[in-house]
């Protein structure tokens, strides 16, 4: 089983080729795979080209708990990377289908950096979703560990509450993971703390549905970013800072949202056949 690696400021993904599959992935396969110990080791599997009817090429993202995201600004900007340098594509806009809808992608800088549109952000809570009457989720109040922390929550394809902190150093992986499975989020939902530094930029901390704490996030920057603007604290071009870099983020009036970032190529190689057969032989009869 054939594989390429990439990172996006350190959010990294393995890309699969369905032809090179001898046959199609498990939920336990991406588990292993996704492994840092008893795998290759990764935040995620792009699992494309696909076939689409509504674009070029269509992808597939899996979570390393084997759930798949509507969609992953980190994962598009990779995925359109490994395009680009199997010259699938050239340096024309081309569009790549997800679950959470069609986006536009084009590679830059000879493959060093990648622009995506990544779609129109939505504050209704029936979209994202979030329990409750239908309503703009803004300036709400969610209870986590015993404290009551303001939140906004926001769909750009996937879900995301963005809670708002005079500081966010050391606070995703203690609150993420209970906010994500929190009952107002019936499909669970990605996390980000968010600090406002000044009118053109932000600093998040990420807590990923089904990945955990990461460096960093295209959606994520992209729920944030809308979020700042849309309460009046950021202008329409914002650098969001993340622990693993900077991506610019721009948002339009209508809140469609264009990520810019950079892509880096790891390694590509064979996943031998012995890791799977390895695993099956260590869980034991039955």
């Amino acid at each position: 089983m054939k594989f390429w690696k990439y990172h996006a400021l350190g959010n990294d993904y393995l890309v699969l080729d369905p032809k090179e599959l001898p046959v199609p992935l498990t939920t336990d396969q991406v588990k292993l795979i996704c492994h840092r110990n008893f795998g290759v080791g990764s935040d995620g599997i792009l699992l494309g080209p696909l076939p689409s009817r509504q674009a070029p090429f269509a992808l597939r993202i899996f979570n390393p708990d084997g759930s798949e995201a509507e969609k992953s600004g980190n994962g598009l900007r990779i995925f359109s990377r490994w395009l680009w340098d199997r010259k699938l594509v050239g340096g024309d806009v081309f569009a790549i289908e997800t679950t959470g809808g069609v986006v536009k992608s084009a590679v830059l800088d000879g493959g060093h950096n990648v622009r995506v549109e990544m779609g129109r952000v939505s504050f209704w809570s029936d979209k994202i979703p979030v329990a409750g009457p239908r309503r703009e989720v803004l300036n709400e109040q969610i209870q986590v560990d015993g404290k009551t922390f303001a939140y906004c929550a926001a769909t750009v394809g996937n879900p995301h509450c963005v809670v708002l902190l005079a500081t966010t150093a050391g606070v995703a992986k203690q609150l993420g993971p209970l906010i994500e499975v929190h009952p107002a989020f019936p499909n669970r939902t990605n996390v980000q703390f968010l600090k406002v530094l000044d009118r053109r930029n932000i600093q998040i901390e990420i807590w990923e549905r089904g990945a955990g704490y990461t460096l960093a996030s295209g959606s994520s920057s992209s729920a944030a970013a809308a979020v700042a603007h849309k309460l009046g604290l950021c202008d329409r071009s914002i650098t969001v800072h993340m622990p693993g870099g900077k991506l610019a983020i721009e948002i339009g009036p209508d809140f469609d949202i264009v990520m810019t970032g950079p892509v880096t190529k790891v390694a590509e190689g064979v996943i031998a056949d012995e890791m799977f057969s390895e695993a099956i032989r260590s869980q034991g009869p039955g």
